[in-house]
């Protein structure tokens, strides 16, 4: 794998300024942590970003915080959140490009099912 010394400054230099000007807003329950700082010069909404805990995949980010880091909401989520339901499946991630993304049998190597033998395929009048 191939480290760019660009990758490696922007990553430096986002720690750099999450430590000297990030104030810290919370963490989700994947562990990803959320800062927020002032607002650029000439603008008025409040700058906001995550670190991630692994990787650097936007899909990592629950919906509760989704909703913060983009300012629709300036309610930071709690930890116990009163519309996150018993039958609400946990968030996950896109995996797609990943080892655990999902392949149909037949692009696995795995045979196809037979044929029943009910399909007749169309041709066009001649």
């Amino acid at each position: 794998m191939k480290i760019s010394i660009f990758g490696v400054l922007s990553n430096i230099q986002i720690l750099l300024h999450t430590a000297l000007r990030g104030k810290r807003v919370g963490v989700d329950q994947l562990g990803n942590k959320y800062y927020k700082a002032k607002p650029r010069r000439g603008t008025k909404l409040e700058r906001r970003w995550v670190i991630y805990k692994t990787g650097t995949d936007a899909s990592q980010v629950p919906p509760e915080w989704h909703g913060w880091l983009h300012h629709q909401t300036d309610v930071v989520p709690a930890k116990t959140n009163p519309y996150r339901q018993d039958w609400i499946q946990p968030h996950q991630p896109n995996l797609t490009g990943t080892d655990r993304a999902y392949l149909p049998p037949a692009l696995k190597g795995q045979p196809r099912a037979a044929a029943t033998g009910d399909y007749i395929p169309w041709h066009p009048p001649q």
